[in-house]
């Protein structure tokens, strides 16, 4: 059976036309069922969109009608769900979040006893399963707030960094009026640091709107402009987190996980030796790595596929270039907070701006959309673009990299190329674009 609608990370789509409160119900109490156990306790924890309270009231009737307890927590950002799963020893968490998408979306992330989300394995049958009768659960469970979740959360979050000082230290936030808003002030402010916050007022549909971790204009302009030492910007949900120097120029993930990974690797906290990161991830990264002594291991996009890879290899750094950072010292996802507050005990009082972990080649990147998913696969077999990525790959053999790839979730073909000059990086990265282009005109037109 075909998956149709578990994606790379739980159900996603627009609230109430695709994920409605019918489906939401549907599917906690099927995952429930398939768990097993007696009375089995599901927390369900939401971000700030409008719809997340009808989803929540939606699972916890699901988990209740299939005999478990359902467990509020409210809104926390989604690492919190795993942290509390383990901390309180429960079965299953649900998560409802959209993560950076537009308030009218909303999704619905499970995760297991052991703090991981389901694997691919069980999605599957968990949607194989709506299609089965429903057999009435001999029990009914209860529903009941979980109090003190937010103070389990920050608690966590001080005992990892408790060494971490940050008295004197001038910083702004960007919670993008999401599921971050009042745990990230909050922990900086112990930790003594002087905090100010932007996008901290969620109304149920600014979540992410012109702010946040994909939108990060406001940020560059206020701590610019207004003496801050650095900023840190977060996605609607809390997992991932994008930095800001004191100038205003943005450091994205592959430069952050660069930054963690010699700081463990130096302090002998790096289990493995190595981290793992995706193939979008910047060439010069991989240099840097290889001049500290750290072992990479490159997976294809997607947050899952990084913490696959920690998990089979023994490691626990990982991440990717949106900000997804993987620290499974801490937690067994990615946790935005944490991997701000892991960037500033790296710096260890340094200057953001005087940074010098990875030095980072021009990369360019290129969308070119096909017709249908059929002109696609064609194209990406076509001997000419295969004779065409060899050319590029062999010039720049040991200074650059080509990466031609379909889009697993679009009809799009993205070519990407990183060399040592901007221009060299124009050059390459157009040819392979007219190449592209030419063979989905012919297909088009055959």
């Amino acid at each position: 059976m075909s998956r149709h609608l578990f994606g790379t990370d739980g159900v996603r789509g627009r609230a109430g036309q695709f994920l409605t409160a019918e489906l939401a119900l549907a599917l906690a109490r099927t995952a429930v069922v398939r768990a097993g156990g007696e009375r089995p306790q599901v927390l369900i924890v939401r971000d700030t969109r409008e719809s997340g309270e009808m989803l929540e009231c939606a699972i916890a009737a699901g988990v209740t009608a299939a005999g478990g307890d359902a467990l509020l927590a409210g809104v926390l950002p989604t690492p919190a769900a795993p942290m509390l799963v383990r901390r309180h020893g429960l079965q299953m968490a649900a998560v409802i979040s959209a993560s950076h998408n537009p308030y009218e979306d909303n999704g619905i992330k499970l995760f297991a006893a052991d703090g991981f989300k389901l694997d691919d394995d069980t999605e599957h049958a968990i949607e194989a399963a709506l299609g089965e009768p429903t057999v009435p659960s001999s029990q009914i469970g209860r529903v009941r707030r979980l109090h003190g979740a937010l103070e389990d959360y920050l608690r966590e979050l001080h005992t990892r960094f408790s060494e971490l000082d940050l008295s004197g230290r001038r910083i702004l936030l960007d919670c993008a009026n999401g599921a971050t808003f009042r745990a990230a002030p909050e922990i900086f402010r112990r930790l003594g640091a002087e905090v100010e916050v932007m996008a901290d007022e969620p109304d149920g549909r600014n979540i992410n709107d012109g702010c946040g971790s994909t939108h990060l204009g406001p940020l560059q302009e206020r701590v610019a402009a207004g003496a801050y030492e650095l900023g840190f910007a977060f996605d609607g949900d809390g997992d991932r987190m994008l930095a800001v120097d004191g100038d205003g120029q943005v450091v994205d993930g592959d430069e952050l996980v660069a930054l963690a990974a010699i700081h463990l690797h130096e302090c002998d906290r790096l289990p493995g030796g190595g981290v793992a990161v995706t193939v979008m991830t910047n060439y010069g990264f991989h240099t840097a790595m290889a001049g500290a002594g750290v072992e990479v291991a490159t997976t294809q996009v997607g947050d899952r596929y990084v913490l696959d890879e920690l998990r089979r290899r023994g490691w626990a750094l990982g991440g990717e270039q949106s900000g997804h950072i993987i620290e499974l010292g801490f937690g067994p996802s990615g946790d935005g907070i944490a991997s701000a507050l892991l960037t500033l005990e790296a710096l260890g009082g340094d200057d953001l701006r005087a940074r010098s972990a990875m030095q980072k080649l021009p990369q360019r990147l290129v969308n070119i959309r096909a017709a249908d998913r059929d002109s696609l696969t064609s194209t990406m077999a076509a001997n000419e673009l295969a004779d065409a990525i060899l050319a590029e790959e062999s010039a720049l053999a040991g200074r650059g990299r080509v990466l031609v790839r379909a889009s697993g979730t679009e009809p799009l073909i993205r070519v990407m190329v990183e060399a040592p000059s901007a221009q060299e990086t124009d050059d390459a990265c157009g040819r392979l674009t007219d190449v592209v282009k030419t063979v989905l005109g012919t297909k088009l037109s055959a």
